[in-house]
């Protein structure tokens, strides 16, 4: 028997990276996952495994996201893992980016979760798992301004909803992690002006050596998804190599 056998969790983000690795963990382990993202030919990749549906959704459409909940009966784990890493301080930080940053960052978490909550509330019980970051209220970052405060208000949200619902039957905790070997850190090291200087910079700040990988993340979503978790709540949990000793 798998640790999450029937458990139903919608998740977004899921073409890629630790939202893939997830949605992969959460099937192996028995649950019917509801996949979710925007990236139409990766996503659909995940339908060819057992346990898992795909949906296109942008999480930052109240409509979208109304929409998918008017067609889901049941969801027992919420996983809010959408975001987007901006690169820069304060002065390299325009109000496009800040929008873009926070809308992402937060405000889809905002969204998914108001329009879930209900259904959980009305089955007394509910399991919400946000993505948040080392990078936050945790750790002072360089180059990280409104990617920090985005993640750093995650865990407020985190905090704020466990604290109002814990005598509902809800749960919900955030997971921080450090550097995490993904596409789109990838992406980011391929897109500077110096990869090998960006990638020997991103290894620097791991003091294990490496980075983590989207599978080690995904395991402590597992964690956080199961019933053996069941006395953990308003907590951000870190996995990040020790970057923040």
């Amino acid at each position: 028997m798998g640790r999450l056998d029937g458990k139903v969790i919608l998740l977004s983000a899921a073409a890629q990276g630790i939202g893939r690795a997830t949605a992969l963990a959460f099937a192996k382990e028995g649950a019917k996952v509801i996949a979710t993202d925007i990236n139409k030919s990766k996503l659909q990749e995940l339908d060819e495994y057992a346990g898992i549906q795909t949906r296109l959704l942008d999480v930052t459409s109240r409509e979208q996201i109304e929409k998918l909940a008017n067609d889901i009966e049941k969801v027992d784990v919420l996983c809010n893992i959408a975001g987007f890493v901006h690169h820069g301080t304060i002065l390299e930080c325009e109000d496009t980016d800040w929008n873009f940053t926070m809308n992402l960052n937060v405000r889809s978490m905002y969204l998914m979760i108001k329009t879930f909550l209900p259904k959980m509330l009305a089955q007394k019980s509910g399991n919400i798992i946000n993505m948040s970051s080392v990078a936050s209220s945790i750790k002072g970052t360089v180059n990280r301004c409104v990617y920090s405060t985005s993640k750093a208000a995650v865990i407020g949200l985190t905090k704020s909803i466990a604290a109002d619902f814990i005598e509902k039957g809800i749960r919900c905790n955030c997971i921080c992690p450090g550097t995490v070997d993904t596409p789109s850190l990838q992406e980011r090291i391929q897109t500077s002006p110096y990869p090998e200087r960006a990638l020997k910079d991103f290894l620097a700040r791991q003091k294990m050596g490496r980075m983590a990988t989207a599978e080690e993340v995904a395991q402590l979503f597992v964690y956080l998804a199961s019933d053996e978790s069941a006395y953990m709540t308003g907590n951000e949990l870190i996995i990040d190599g020790g970057w923040s000793l």
